[in-house]
């Protein structure tokens, strides 16, 4: 069931379901969220099996804004080394989650067992309202990886989300995500930045607010703490993803000529086909609104019954890491 995220009574009657122990579908400004009670371990349960993700595949837990986001960071994380206070000021609330040592005796299943847990603080607005209910019932965080089948395309709006899980589910309907691919990952808990994940803040960003060069995980002897998103193959559709370069694309087009068919073509370059069976749609020349397109894009092939999707590589500028990510974690699936 689909309820307007506008009208306090529908992010009273989440918060309410939450507190009880269930599962509620929220949206944020990356994708759309898959809730529970991150401190109750059989409420988190429910997610990994709504999902059927592997239940040591640790989760972010969401958290408000202000004074109640505080209380949060210290309910459920140990003093934060100083440059990642810079950069919960910097981003928070924003599309950066931070993984930092976990207090112990706290969301030990949304952690997937680890001493490290991912924590977020996300800018939409009824995200927001809808955890400072949670708070004001006892519920300081919100645990929420995308709600979608595990492994699956990220839901970016309130209908992606019910054709997952159907009507049963409460979805709270903030509109289409603005930002599209989920959120950059930092690890903070090894007394060093480690991007785990890029997203839409950038490693230049990331650097210039926390003061310190980002390491590369493998210069570490410590191995990374797993988190979200960070599987090899991961956020594919159904049908079979290719990357490939314009002239590679093109080639592929001519050859298959006008047999050409169930086939989609998504490319920032002008392309031709002799089939008319072929979905050539245009990518963005802008990196960000390339990422707000992808997920639903991907839906969209899938919901046409195409059963190749070939997509031109972004650029390897730092603004596309993200969405490169997203796509070479789909072409490996």
């Amino acid at each position: 069931m689909i309820r307007d995220g506008r009208l306090p009574e529908a992010i009273d009657e989440a918060a309410r379901m939450l507190r009880a122990g269930g599962l509620v579908a929220f949206p944020t400004e990356t994708v759309y969220g898959l809730g529970a009670d991150a401190s109750s371990d059989e409420a988190v349960a429910a997610i990994f099996a709504a999902k059927g993700r592997p239940s040591d595949h640790p989760l972010i837990v969401h958290v408000a804004a202000g004074t109640k986001g505080t209380e949060a960071l210290s309910r459920f994380a140990q003093p934060l080394p100083p440059f990642a206070q810079k950069l919960v000021k910097a981003f928070w609330p924003g599309p950066l989650t931070l993984i930092v040592t976990r207090q112990p005796g706290v969301a030990a299943a949304a952690a997937g067992g680890q001493d490290t847990v991912g924590l977020r603080c996300p800018a939409h607005p009824v995200a927001q309202a809808l955890l400072e209910a949670c708070a004001e019932q006892g519920v300081p965080g919100v645990a929420g990886p995308s709600a979608n089948r595990f492994g699956r395309v990220s839901p970016t709006t309130a209908e992606h989300v019910r054709q997952e899980f159907g009507d049963a589910l409460l979805v709270i309907d903030g509109g289409p995500c603005d930002v599209g691919i989920e959120s950059t990952i930092v690890d903070c808990s090894r007394g060093q930045p480690v991007l785990l994940r890029p997203g839409a803040i950038t490693r230049t960003q990331i650097e210039a607010a926390c003061g310190e060069p980002l390491r590369d995980r493998h210069e570490l002897a410590a191995p990374d703490p797993r988190a979200s998103g960070t599987l090899e193959a991961h956020y594919a559709p159904a049908a079979k993803l290719r990357l490939m370069d314009a002239k590679a694309l093109q080639t592929g087009l001519d050859v298959l000529g006008v047999n050409a068919a169930h086939l989609a073509v998504w490319a920032r370059s002008p392309l031709k086909s002799r089939s008319q069976r072929v979905l050539l749609r245009r990518m963005p020349d802008d990196a960000a609104a390339a990422a707000q397109q992808l997920f639903a894009l991907l839906r969209q092939f899938d919901d046409e019954g195409v059963k190749l999707i070939w997509v031109e590589a972004p650029p390897s500028t730092p603004e596309w890491e993200g969405v490169r990510d997203r796509l070479q974690r789909a072409a490996a699936a």
